[in-house]
């Protein structure tokens, strides 16, 4: 499987692991079933809400901080639990908890960041399945500023492991050109 960084950090894009039916009904199941929040963020003192959802999901009621705000993890669905264990047989990892993202079109996007909060398993890598709209998904280097992009698929996986946290930034940009949503399912492990 190719890395697709260059250095400082492992990258693999499985592309398609679902099929485009399946996949449907995955994206339907998950639009429906979970409980989406917006998502807040504090900044500079600032409570921020933003028009994209949220939801956290455990094998336990972990609590995770980022942006200064905790949530807390809600239990499993079959679906979620379904969609983990794939996740882990294709990817031969082991996945405690999963944040969920829903973008309902391509005017939602996320910023430069890294998964690196001191709640995640330090250099643990993180499965992320796609289903929805297809958006174009960036790495940028901390240190040369150097870009890496690709396009994710519906029913599409891709992991981000070793040092890549730590040693690059990642986005979702806005696009005027997707008019569908797009829900994100990020397996992690927490420290217990």
């Amino acid at each position: 499987m190719d890395n697709l960084l260059p250095y400082d950090g492992t990258v693999n894009y499985y592309g398609r692991i679902i099929a485009s039916s399946e996949a449907d009904r995955f994206l339907n199941i998950l639009l429906d079933s979970i409980e989406w929040k917006n998502d807040e963020a504090v900044i500079f003192g600032k409570r921020i809400i933003t028009k994209r959802k949220v939801a956290w999901y455990g094998d336990c009621d972990f609590e995770y901080t980022y942006s200064n705000v905790t949530k807390r993890a809600l239990p499993w669905t079959d679906e979620l639990l379904a969609l983990k264990n794939l996740a882990e047989q294709v990817l031969g990892e082991q996945f405690n908890s999963c944040l969920l993202n829903l973008y309902h079109d391509g005017s939602e996007g996320m910023a430069w960041h890294s998964d690196d909060e001191k709640d995640l398993v330090k250099d643990g890598a993180i499965g992320s399945l796609s289903f929805g709209a297809e958006r174009k998904f960036s790495f940028k280097h901390k240190q040369s500023k150097e870009v890496v992009s690709l396009r994710l698929e519906h029913g599409s996986l891709l992991v981000m492991k070793g040092c890549t946290q730590s040693s690059w930034l990642h986005r979702l940009p806005p696009t005027k050109v997707v008019s569908q949503a797009r829900v994100n399912l990020t397996f992690r492990r927490m420290n217990k």
